[in-house]
C-alpha cells in the first residue's frame, strides 16, 4: 500500500499588503518547497478548497496555480489534482516563477500597446519607489 501524499501546510495570506493575493500564494507556496515542507509529488489543495479556505476568489487561486505550473513548481493532473512537480528543484522554483511571471507581464503588456520602453521604464520606476506604494496597475506611468 501506497503512503499517503502529505498536503501542503496551511497558507496564509494578508489583506492588507499591497502585494497581490495571486503573488502572495506562489511565494508561499515557493516558501514551503524551499524549507522542505513540500516535497516532489505533494498534493495541493484544490483551487476550490484553497479559494474557499483563504476567502478569497477562486480565480484568484487558479492564476497562482497556472503560474506555478508555467514555471514548472507544481503539476496538475485531470481529475487527481494538483502536486508538487516531481523534477523540481526547491532553490530553481522561485527564479523560474520568477521568468513565468515576467514573461506574463511582458504578454499583457504588448497586448495594451505598450512598447519595451515604456515596460522598462515602469519596472524601473516601480523598483525605485518604496514597498508602501500602490500595486502596479493603480495608474498608467
Amino acid at each position: 500500500m501506497r503512503a499517503p501524499r502529505r498536503r501542503l501546510s496551511a497558507i496564509r495570506v494578508d489583506f492588507r499588503s499591497s502585494r497581490p493575493i495571486y503573488l502572495q500564494i506562489i511565494l508561499e507556496v515557493e516558501r514551503q518547497a524551499a524549507r522542505g515542507r513540500l516535497r516532489p509529488n505533494d498534493q495541493l489543495p484544490t483551487v476550490r478548497d484553497l479559494a474557499a479556505q483563504l476567502g478569497v476568489n477562486f480565480n484568484t487561486v487558479a492564476r497562482a496555480y497556472r503560474i506555478l505550473q508555467r514555471a514548472g513548481v507544481v503539476s496538475a493532473q485531470q481529475g487527481r489534482g494538483t502536486f508538487a512537480a516531481s523534477r523540481f528543484s526547491a532553490r530553481n522554483a522561485s527564479r523560474l516563477t520568477l521568468q513565468t511571471m515576467a514573461s506574463a507581464y511582458i504578454s499583457e503588456a504588448r497586448r495594451l500597446g505598450f512598447s519595451e520602453a515604456q515596460m522598462a521604464a515602469a519596472i524601473t520606476n516601480r523598483l525605485n519607489k518604496p514597498a508602501t506604494m500602490a500595486p502596479a496597475g493603480d495608474n498608467h506611468e
